[in-house]
């Protein structure tokens, strides 16, 4: 099925996340599902990002190659990316042993990629040019190991993706307020005039 990627997918304030949160509920096995389970949605994903993620790109374009030949890099770096760091928002830390395979996985993203990164006010490089999506996935998971964003990491109680918190004294609890917040707000509405016509009925 076609997915139609809005911009509450795009809650995680940063690509990679982003990106790791195309897999739904992780934290309910019965529930949860991947939205990449058909690899021709990277690549429409990659053209929302371009827009969603224009400012952390500096106006680069990511670039989806052949959905069968990218898909198992693109898996690769999204599955380590959210081992790492659900792991480092749990734990407080990042687990060395999680730290390597996802080296590895950006390692492979930026293998063979003709682009030049990393200039100041330009991580993503030349914005006239696009960039191979794997390549920026893999840029945009490495920035998340600076110790100013691995604290404002979280997860949200709702659906269980990972956003990064940039409000300013780091208190933000949903991913997206209008919708895990309002959700939330709605079934503990729900749960209390239950509670409430119980106790009534049983009074």
């Amino acid at each position: 099925m076609t997915v139609s990627w809005t911009p509450h997918r795009f809650t995680g304030g940063i690509l990679a996340l982003d990106t790791a949160n195309t897999v739904v509920l992780r934290n309910d096995p019965e529930k949860t599902f991947d939205r990449f389970a058909d690899p021709a949605e990277i690549a429409r994903f990659a053209e929302a990002a371009s827009g969603f993620r224009g400012t952390e790109l500096g106006g680069r374009r990511l670039e989806a190659g052949s959905p069968d030949r990218i898909a198992p890099v693109v898996l690769s770096i999204r599955e380590t990316t959210d081992r790492l760091f659900r792991g480092a928002v749990s734990k407080g830390a990042l687990a060395a042993g999680d730290l390597a395979p996802f080296l590895k996985a950006c390692a492979n993203g930026l293998d063979q990629s003709p682009a030049e990164i990393g200039a100041p006010g330009r991580p993503f490089g030349d914005p006239a040019t696009p960039i191979a999506f794997e390549a920026a996935l893999a840029v945009s998971a490495l920035s998340l190991l600076r110790d100013d964003t691995v604290s404002r990491l979280r997860i949200c109680p709702n659906c269980s993706w990972l956003f990064v918190d940039r409000s300013r004294n780091s208190s933000r609890l949903w991913c997206d307020m209008a919708v895990c917040g309002n959700r939330q707000k709605a079934s503990r509405h729900y749960r209390r005039r239950r509670t409430a016509a119980h106790e009534v009925k049983n009074a």
